[in-house]
């Protein structure tokens, strides 16, 4: 498949692409900058901010888009690039994957969630339910829309857990915002590549998947690996959320308090998603950080 794909130098995407190209895939990268691609790929330049730009990329070769960019943060920009971005898809059939989060889903409790849970979004992504929807509702018009909700992104050291490594290295203990018996939904950046590739090629229209090998990482036992991460001893302690929120803004750090279980049995059933890399606390502790 010729997919087009927004974000394709960040974190997520890059690991996207490679996986894409991994299984065959031609990828056109649609970037502000093609100077962060390597020598041979196929670039076109635009952004959220340029409607205009993402229609006329969107050409009637192309079999599907992935949006992996980040949001602006402007609602009414974001969903006139989902506007402009399926605009040249409808009527096709051709797939358009959003990437969302499994912050919209706000605290859980301990009963896990599925995608058929009401949305309780916090502060950091408002507005996102709204832009998951107007991308489901293209469904309506034979676009194969889909919904990837990813859980907290590591692996090859990067992600919310680097930047934990960073805070150990930095204050000399692990730190984590909120109590000790928050949890995370988590998931390995290659394992996530493989889930938005099925997403392309499989998944149904009107499709949320989440994104989440693992259901629920205590969030201290995560720090305290980044403590050995950063050559520590494995010490961990709390971040009292006004320090944090000093530190990071008010709501990155409501977020990394956010107490979630979150399934990714879905993708797993309808899908065949088999995650199988590294367990986050082996990977960070030093069994596999390549």
């Amino acid at each position: 498949m010729k997919t087009l794909v927004l974000g394709s130098t960040g974190y997520i995407g890059s690991a996207v692409v490679r996986r894409l190209e991994a299984e065959g895939h031609q990828v056109v990268h649609l970037v502000k900058d093609a100077s962060r691609l390597p020598a041979g790929a196929t670039a076109l330049k635009g952004d959220l901010a340029d409607p205009a730009a993402l229609r006329a990329a969107v050409t009637d070769d192309i079999d599907a888009v992935v949006n992996l960019a980040t949001p602006t943060g402007d609602e009414a920009l974001d969903a006139a690039a989902v506007d402009a971005l399926t605009e040249r898809l409808r009527g096709t059939g051709r797939a358009f994957v959003y990437t969302s989060g499994i912050w919209v889903l706000g605290a859980t409790g301990d009963a896990a969630l599925d995608e058929d849970a009401p949305t309780d979004a916090i502060a950091i992504v408002g507005y996102r339910p709204r832009i998951e929807q107007r991308v489901l509702d293209a469904g309506r018009d034979d676009v194969r829309a889909v919904v990837v909700r990813p859980g907290i992104v590591y692996g090859h050291g990067g992600g919310i857990p680097g930047l934990m490594t960073d805070w150990a290295r930095e204050h000399g203990t692990g730190r984590y915002v909120g109590s000790a018996a928050t949890r995370w939904p988590m998931v390995h950046v290659d394992d996530l590549a493989e889930l938005f590739v099925l997403a392309v090629t499989k998944a149904g229209a009107g499709s949320v998947l989440h994104g989440v090998a693992h259901e629920a990482v205590p969030v201290a036992a995560l720090a305290a690996a980044a403590d050995l991460a950063a050559g520590g001893t494995g010490r961990a302690e709390p971040w009292p959320l006004e320090q944090a929120a000093q530190a990071l803004g008010g709501p990155f750090a409501e977020a990394l308090g956010l107490n979630q279980v979150v399934s990714g049995q879905r993708a797993v059933a309808e899908l065949g998603w088999r995650p199988s890399r590294p367990y986050v606390l082996t990977e960070l502790a030093g069994g596999d950080r390549g």
